[in-house]
């Protein structure tokens, strides 16, 4: 089972930013396509970035032109950064394999956002 470990998460004002981490224990990571996900209070978990082996990316119209996605295999992470946060991106972020996820997940990282 590859252990997902998410970081980055905290509070900051509408329109500010993150970087949110995610490292990975898989030998093969550098393979996997990954995403990362989040999951707001009383709604279902999305798919909001995606990234393919070789680097191509994908992202929900919600945030396209203000999240960004990217890997580092060397190092087994992907990463979201998070520009212009809205207080509708408020939510917890999981990272996991992408499009089809595994089904188990990290514990997620708190993104909170102030108006």
């Amino acid at each position: 089972q590859v252990q997902l470990v998410e970081s980055g998460g905290g509070l900051v004002q509408t329109g500010g930013s993150l970087r949110l981490s995610c490292t990975a224990s898989s030998i093969v990571f550098r393979i996997i396509p990954m995403g990362w996900y989040r999951q707001a209070p009383g709604k279902e978990r999305e798919l909001v970035a995606q990234i393919t082996s070789d680097g191509t990316t994908n992202y929900a119209d919600s945030v396209k032109g203000r999240f960004t996605i990217s890997r580092d295999n060397a190092k087994n992470t992907v990463y979201l950064q998070m520009n212009n946060l809205k207080p509708e991106d408020a939510a917890v972020y999981y990272c996991n394999k992408a499009p089809v996820h595994y089904s188990y997940w990290g514990q997620g990282t708190q993104v909170t956002v102030s108006s």
